[in-house]
């Protein structure tokens, strides 16, 4: 079901994901986002499947995984309100890199490749503050990421 209505707007503005667009510009987005609801325990997204969409938390917990080498699910991250995932899919169009299943029940903003590129055509504006959103939160989960290898070389190398 499409989304619209001032309270959604007021938490969309406060998400990284829509941060800095213009009331028109978010409008047009908000317009494209597709609701999504799914109780606790569902797995939204699975690790290897084709993704072309992308997702914003509106309610509920959300935990992300990938499968190890021995076959061991390791807990990744988690996600709460405001936090976004699956935007991988739509810069690089691969399958998807992880797993996430909803720990509560979950109420989910989706946006399409499609949507996005339509987007792109109407409001270019929007779709390269859309894109710098993504790339800062990009950047930052590298920065963590980054942060973990280094404290495990390190608890290696004290070992």
């Amino acid at each position: 079901m499409a989304v619209s209505s001032p309270d959604l707007k007021a938490f969309l503005v406060a998400t990284p994901f829509f941060g800095g667009l213009s009331d028109a510009s978010l409008d047009l987005l908000a317009s494209m986002l597709v609701e999504r609801r799914f109780d606790a325990g569902a797995t939204v997204v699975a690790e290897g499947e084709p993704g072309r969409s992308m997702f914003i938390v509106h309610s509920g917990e959300l935990v992300v995984s990938k499968l190890g080498d021995s076959g061991r699910v390791i807990r990744m991250a988690d996600l709460m309100p405001g936090d976004f995932f699956g935007e991988m899919t739509l810069i690089e169009m691969q399958n998807r890199s992880a797993t996430v299943v909803a720990e509560s029940p979950t109420v989910l903003y989706e946006l399409t490749a499609q949507k996005l590129y339509t987007c792109y055509k109407s409001d270019i504006h929007a779709y390269v503050m859309v894109m710098q959103n993504i790339n800062r939160e990009l950047c930052r989960r590298l920065r963590r990421a980054d942060n973990r290898i280094a404290e495990l070389q390190m608890h290696h190398a004290r070992q």
